[in-house]
């Protein structure tokens, strides 16, 4: 049987769209939001007579437009519908009180990664506390989680959070963004209505697809987000970006490499890695590459690398560690170039933090990058710490589970 998503199932049942009739219709959608037949939600919802009556877009914009990081949105007015769509990643990154009258029901279509540091999980958790506030109703259509159940990572120190860390969760969460709002609800003590929209017939565990179902078409739900292989990497490469080295943006495969760097011999580090930890490279194929950058770090210098193939054959899905396996690159690349400037500095503001070291802000705190620097630390103590926390979590919100 086919997956059905969230905004589907809406469309499909005249009950569930029935309780939408006579209120204001508010969306909060990116290039992603499409039904199966690949219409944009925005034109689908309204095409079947809901009264949208505003959008939202998140970082990146309703269009995806914005390529890099950090590069924010305007509001504007929707040409063809002539309504307001608002940006959460422009002006602000909370829905304003005005944004919140503009609708009675939000609907929240976002596809995921299932990473705490992708800020559509943030987006969810502002949407909902200021729906609180304002006694709005929230609904998420929910969509899978491409990088399926497994958990990992350490849990977000009190005290990190930022926009890339909402809350006390590890990298990997492995929920779906309806399974997130409960989670929120609960571990905030939110009080607003909330529901969810499930799918139908979606598992997160069945081969292939292992969290994305396989006769779905792949949307970039950033500019980034190529690739399903990306999403499964993500949860581990996205730590490059507090890192010198490149992860691939200005090329076609981004934050599906290890690491590049014109100073840096790819191959001598990926033996290093199987020397310090192999258990860590399991579940995928690590393959040795070059790439030279069009823009962002190292544009236009030969960048030796290692291309992470988490598919195909190559793919185990109980056994593929992202977040470990590109710590295990960061250890092994300290150890043969143990000056190596690996991090960037406090003058980086990476969304926008103070005085913060970009990959602490990344991970919740400096226990990764610690582990990294410290000659004497062993793969058996990163492991420990962080199995420790990844079973707190997957006890915490087992009974959210949907699926």
């Amino acid at each position: 049987m086919s997956v059905q998503f969230g905004i589907d199932r809406l469309l499909a049942d005249p009950d569930l769209r029935g309780q939408l009739d006579g209120r204001r219709v508010s969306l909060v959608a990116h290039p992603a939001s499409v039904t199966a037949d690949l219409t944009h939600s925005l034109d689908a919802l309204i095409a079947a007579g809901v009264n949208v009556t505003s959008a939202f877009g998140p970082q990146h914009g309703l269009k995806g437009d914005k390529q890099d990081n950090m590069v924010e949105t305007a509001d504007e007015t929707d040409p063809t519908y002539n309504i307001p769509v608002f940006s959460l990643y422009g002006e602000v990154r909370r829905p304003t009180g005005q944004m919140m009258s503009s609708a009675d029901v939000f609907l929240f279509d976002l596809q995921d990664l299932g990473c705490r540091i992708y800020t559509f999980v943030t987006t969810l958790l502002y949407l909902l506390e200021e729906a609180a506030k304002h006694g709005k109703e929230v609904w998420v259509l929910d969509r899978p989680n491409p990088a399926g159940r497994p958990v990992e990572g350490s849990l977000l120190i009190p005290g990190n959070e930022s926009f890339v860390g909402a809350a006390p969760m590890p990298m990997r969460h492995g929920l779906t963004m309806g399974e997130m709002g409960h989670w929120f609800i609960d571990h905030f003590g939110l009080d607003v209505a909330y529901r969810v929209v499930a799918m139908e017939g979606w598992d997160p565990d069945a081969a292939p697809g292992y969290g994305w179902p396989t006769d779905r078409v792949w949307i970039n739900p950033s500019p980034n987000a190529v690739t399903v292989n990306m999403a499964r990497a993500y949860a581990g490469t996205v730590m490059i970006e507090g890192a010198t080295l490149s992860e691939g943006r200005g090329t076609t495969r981004p934050l599906e490499v290890l690491f590049g760097a014109p100073d840096v011999d790819a191959g001598a580090v990926l033996k290093e890695m199987h020397r310090v930890a192999p258990q860590w490279l399991e579940g995928c194929v690590l393959r040795e590459c070059w790439f030279e950058p069009t823009f962002h770090k190292h544009v236009g210098q030969l960048c030796s690398a290692l291309m992470i193939h988490a598919e195909g054959p190559h793919y185990d899905h109980a056994k593929f560690k992202p977040w470990r396996l590109q710590a295990l690159a960061f250890k092994a690349i300290r150890n043969l170039y143990p000056d190596y400037q690996i991090w960037r500095g406090t003058d980086f503001k990476y969304e926008y933090t103070n005085d913060v070291l970009a990959i602490d802000v990344i991970n919740g705190g400096p226990g990764l990058r610690e582990w990294v620097d410290d000659a004497e630390a062993t793969p058996g103590d990163l492991d420990g710490a962080a199995a420790a926390d990844e079973k707190v979590w997957s006890n915490i919100v087992r009974k959210h589970l949907l699926y």
